[in-house]
């Protein structure tokens, strides 16, 4: 009897094979989970006050963006008010954006070989001079088309270095866990300005003149360039390499062809960015010629803009999805599709209408760019992750002035109602070819494992 309980408590303590090999696997991968927990997505040591480094920077960014918002919205205004031409607005935007699509690979270059928060802060304080220098020359000679056009340009020529160093440093910051929602509190942040921006931005312009926002928007900077200042950030970035920078370019979207889903969805948003860079600029001109509206219903419109993205960030903040994330951004562009020909259809007499649509549309444009983003953060390798930002931003920054001039001359021959049915449809037509891609559904089932 002995014999047999001491065979049982013996077989009962043993283990077999697979338990065995199943428990160092199992500690394996507690292990690298543990690992994971303390690395930042771009593979350094997280900080333990790393929330509070984002903080800091969001305070200067949400400042920079408020002040312009309002700058921006004024000057658009501005140019409503004075010229009513669709190709006048169309313009703005090519000056805003296409140096910005010309100088994003270089920046991507810059923020992969050189300190990208010596890169943010150069860009933050040229901003913050040249606004200053604007609204000094609109107090002196008084306003004019001109230092609109030049305000729009400084803004192209400094976003073509500070985007992509900007999108290459969260990663050496952030959790890969919190990438989603950190990419949403951007976009976030870029709603409460346009919830606010505008009206901030029409109420100085009719109190105390074109320049008076022009003030604020280089006070905002200098508040970014200080808050980024201030911020510590991991000094050990890029590869700093002395490859020539078309070399490097060559590299950043070999990195980015290497998956073949990824490059076909940012080649897909880049082509949403052109259809929906036009419904944008023409926004305040729909209001004031189609529905008879001033300056206080555009930037209500605005505010509503600004609302949807605020909703629709809000939301991705606390879903925090982590798999389908190529799925958001399909189902997004049949919104905002949606969404486009529903306003352009609406009648003259159906303002609200038109307010609801805008809503709507801009919820699911806080869809695109956290996942996309997120996506691109974690599958390129972090040295090369500056030069496909810059890519990235290129692309975007080409398609929006590109969507913009080809828009701004249909709206000027078929209308502007009629041309926001037809973009609708572009976009409805992009978002079923995403659905339809193998390799961009790939990206949701590997995600999936």
């Amino acid at each position: 009897m002995s014999d047999k309980a001491s065979n049982v408590n013996t077989n009962e303590g043993a283990k077999s094979p697979a338990q065995s090999e199943r428990e160092p696997m199992d500690k394996s991968v507690a292990q690298k989970t543990a690992q994971a927990e303390n690395l930042t997505s771009g593979g350094h040591p997280l900080p333990s006050d790393w929330f509070r480094r984002i903080v800091l920077i969001w305070i200067g960014y949400a400042v920079a963006m408020l002040a312009g918002s309002a700058a921006s919205y004024a000057c658009i205004w501005y140019a409503t008010e004075t010229t009513g031409s669709p190709l006048s607005l169309a313009f703005l935007y090519v000056l805003a954006f296409l140096p910005t699509g010309l100088l994003s690979p270089f920046g991507g270059v810059m923020a992969d070989r050189f300190n990208r928060k010596t890169i943010i802060v150069a860009s933050d304080s040229i901003m913050a001079l040249a606004s200053f220098a604007l609204a000094a020359w609109i107090f002196i000679v008084g306003p004019g088309f001109v230092p609109v056009a030049l305000y729009c340009a400084a803004y192209g020529l400094v976003s073509g270095f500070r985007t992509p160093a900007y999108n290459a440093t969260m990663p050496l910051l952030v959790p890969a866990r919190h990438l989603v929602r950190i990419n949403s509190m951007d976009t976030l942040l870029g709603s409460i300005s346009l919830i606010a921006g505008p009206a901030l931005g029409i109420l100085l312009y009719t109190s105390f003149g074109l320049q008076s926002t022009l003030l604020l928007g280089s006070i905002g900077a200098a508040i970014a360039a200080a808050t980024m200042l201030l911020a510590v950030i991991p000094s050990d970035q890029g590869t700093h390499e002395h490859a020539g920078a078309w070399a490097s370019l060559r590299e950043g979207a070999s990195a980015l062809a290497e998956q073949r889903g990824l490059l076909v969805l940012t080649i897909g948003v880049s082509l949403g960015m052109l259809a929906y860079g036009p419904i944008d600029s023409l926004i305040p001109l729909m209001v004031h010629n189609h529905f008879g509206g001033d300056g206080l219903a555009a930037s209500l419109v605005a505010a509503v803009m600004g609302i949807g993205l605020f909703v629709g960030s809000v939301g991705l903040m606390v879903v925090n999805p982590q798999r389908r994330l190529a799925r958001i951004i399909v189902v997004a562009a049949y919104i905002v599709g949606g969404g486009a020909v529903a306003s352009g259809l609406v009648p003259s007499t159906g303002f609200w209408i038109f307010v609801a649509c805008i809503g709507v549309l801009a919820i699911a444009c806080a869809w695109f760019n956290a996942p996309l983003m997120t996506l691109l953060q974690k599958g390129v390798p972090e040295e090369k992750l500056g030069r496909v930002m810059g890519l990235f931003t290129a692309m975007n920054g080409m398609a929006i002035p590109a969507g913009t001039a080809v828009g701004g001359a249909v709206a000027e021959a078929t209308g502007t109602p009629l041309f926001f049915v037809i973009d609708g449809i572009f976009l409805l037509l992009l978002a079923t070819f995403l659905a339809l891609s193998k390799s961009v559904r790939a990206l949701d089932a590997n995600s999936d494992e």
